[in-house]
Formats: C-alpha cells, structure tokens, sequence
C-alpha cells in the first residue's frame, strides 16, 4: 500500500458514510435524462426484494452512515408502505447517526400534502423536488409530466407537511431561453424561501431522445457566452437574495442547509450505492451496479452482488479527482491537507500557474484554501486542468 493510499484509508476512517438507493423507475422518460431508469412499474415488488438481498450482502461493508439518499429515476413513484418497507429494512441492517439526514427525491406531479406529511411521519427530513422550470415552455421541451401549476402545488404542499429542509432543481441553458425568463423563473423559486437550489446547465448526451434530435440539427443549444451568462447571473442572484453559492450548481440559505450527502462525493468520504447503476467508494476502490434492472434482479435472486465493474484509483487518480472536486466547491482546497495527502505542494510546484489564474481572477487563496472566484466556477472543470500535478 502507497503512502497516499495509507493516508486516505486513515482519512476515510475518520469519515462518517452515506448511502444511495437508486430507484429506477420513471412513469415517462424525460428527453434529456441520461440517468438509468425504465417506465415499466410491473418491477418494483421484484426490485424491492432484490434491493433487501443486496443490503444484506453489504450490512458489514461500512460502519455507520449519517445521511440517506433515495434518488433515480422517480422515487416518488413508490407507494408510502412502498417506502415503510425500505426505511424499515434499512434500519435493521445499518447503522445511522442519530442526526441522518434523509433525503427524498420527487416529481411534483407525484405528490399531495398527505403523501408528503406521511414522509415525513416516516422520519424523511429533507426533500428534493425536480421542477427544472416553471415556464410551461420549457418543461414541455424538456418532456417534463409536470406542470407550473404542479410545481408551485408541490412546493406549497411540502411547506404545510413539515418540510423546512427542501431543495429544488432547476434548468437553464435551455434553447430559447433569454437572460429575462431565466431571471423569472429564478425569482419565483427564491419567493418560496427554501432551503436550497441547485441550478444545472442543460447538457445533452448523445443517446437521449433530445441529445438525438440535437444531432439531426432540430434545434442548438445556446452559445458558450450566453451560458456564461446566465451561470453569472445565477450566482449574482441567489447570492444577493442570500444564499450561498457552495458548488457550481448548488446555492444554500446557509452551510448547514447544504446537500450532507453530496458533499461526500465531492471530498473522497466513502458511499455505498445500492439499485441497478447505483456506484459506490470506499479507500481507494470504487464500483458499481449493473444498468438492468432485470439484470440486478437476476444476481441477487442467485445470492450474488450485483455489480458489473469496480476500479482501484492510482495515487495520480486519487490527486486529480482531489484537485477536480475541490475546484468545484465554494471552500475549495486546504493546502496543508493537500500536501499531507497526496505529498503535492500546490503553490510551490505550481507557482506560475497559480500567477496566472490569480492574475485572471479565478482562484484566490485565503485561511489555507485554494479556491476558485465566482469567475472560476464558471470555468471550474477546465481549471484542474490547466494546475499540472507531478
């Protein structure tokens, strides 16, 4: 074992775990999602079984975790005996924090004030709703089966239920889309005085339905200044109404509203993912599931895990995720630890790269952290780039 290796075991001992569920079913598939899911309910009893044999096989694999994340796909497609069943059996197997933050994922067109407060009763105290628009345009372009009024609905339904840690997610970058409409849509998530936001750039991969039609020439996406933009506009916007821009995609009312179990993903904390595609990390070794549910099925029905790949990070592996994730965050870089874990001093073997985003503006360094300026969020996955580690 390599001295950096040794040191993050050591690091990650002093970690508390998360743990994903991934739920993959979807009533419709939205047109630009590339996550894994299938539209076909007739599964959930079967994958529901498969995912308590799965749990089993993994109940010594972490000691304790302090936050639970149930995400697709559409959780929210699940009946509340449907999520009894999961909480009950997962607190039989693992072992939680007293503090668990226990988020759920929904569609607004899933949900009501009952659905939501028996949530709640169950003892999920965050949720994260999927607007992705209140403009009806643009969620008729994204393939969304909500609409504006179910959105607002679902938002005003959660606050009666109890839920003063809610998250909502929005898009923008969506053709057609100008700075105003952005702004708008931006300002009505804001009137809702929720916890958190986050905000992603509409990407499009090649093999959905949108990223196809994108392909064929149907429509383009709006050029690299006009996003440049509206991530600026963003940021200046929800920070001035007074939230914090921890992320590049995610802004919160205050640190301790920010996302607990996606933080993990961002500084090496290990996760277990469990459901079809799910990933997990522990030490220096990540794997994941099969993409098929009938696949994921299949194995545990023979008693086996699911998983179809695992890789072992190299040292260098290990640097760069460190540097790239980093970089992505408000907080940034410590220094010091930096250079105890990976046996790389940034600002001494970097010194003139450093200079150089300085200068620009993008980076800044202040109480031992390198981090990046809100002009360097907005190029964040080019900057762990241009820093040479050696």
């Amino acid at each position: 074992m390599t001295k950096i290796q040794n040191s993050k075991q050591q690091l990650n001992k002093s970690k508390t775990a998360g743990l994903y569920i991934h739920i993959p079913f979807c009533r419709s598939k939205c047109g630009y999602c590339d996550f894994y899911s299938v539209t076909s309910l007739h599964q959930i009893p079967d994958f529901l079984k498969a995912l308590e044999r799965e749990m089993e096989i993994y109940r010594r694999e972490m000691d304790r975790f302090d936050s639970l994340y149930l995400g697709g796909g559409t959780p929210s497609v699940l009946t509340i005996r449907d999520f009894t069943n999961i909480l009950s059996q997962i607190d039989k197997i693992f072992s939680f924090a007293s503090d668990t933050e226990i988020t759920v994922e929904v569609n607004p067109a899933d949900v009501d004030r009952k659905y939501l407060e028996s949530l709640r009763q169950l003892g999920v105290n965050r949720l994260h709703i999927g607007v992705q628009s209140f403009d009806e345009e643009v969620l008729s372009f994204l393939e969304r089966r909500h609409s504006r009024s179910h959105a607002v609905l679902a938002i005003e339904s959660a606050q009666k239920a109890g839920f003063d840690n809610m998250g909502l997610d929005l898009i923008y970058g969506v053709p057609g889309q100008d700075r105003q409409s952005w702004l708008d849509n931006l300002s009505l998530a804001v009137s809702f005085d929720v916890a958190h936001l986050s905000c992603y750039q509409l990407t499009m991969e090649a093999r959905t339905p949108l990223g196809i039609r994108q392909q064929r020439g149907e429509f383009s996406l709006p050029g690299e200044e006009i996003q440049h933009e509206l991530f600026l506009t963003t940021s200046e916007t929800l920070e001035d109404a007074g939230y914090v821009h921890y992320e590049v995609s995610n802004f919160a009312k205050n640190l301790s509203a920010a996302s607990r179990h996606n933080q993990k993903y961002w500084n090496h904390t290990p996760y277990l993912g469990l459901g079809p595609a799910a990933h997990s990390f522990r030490d220096n070794r990540r794997w994941w599931n099969h993409r098929s549910v009938n696949q994921y099925i299949r194995d545990l029905g023979r008693g086996k895990a699911p998983v179809e790949g695992a890789e072992t990070l190299t040292d260098g592996q290990l640097q760069m995720e460190a540097l790239y994730l980093g970089l992505r965050t408000k907080k940034g870089i410590h220094l010091i630890d930096f250079s105890a874990r990976y046996q790389c001093d940034l600002l001494s073997e970097n010194g003139d790269i450093r200079a150089t985003l300085d200068k620009a503006g993008l980076v800044v360094i202040k109480d031992g952290y390198l981090s990046p300026t809100r002009t360097g969020f907005a190029v964040a996955d080019s900057l762990s780039q241009i820093w040479k580690l050696s």
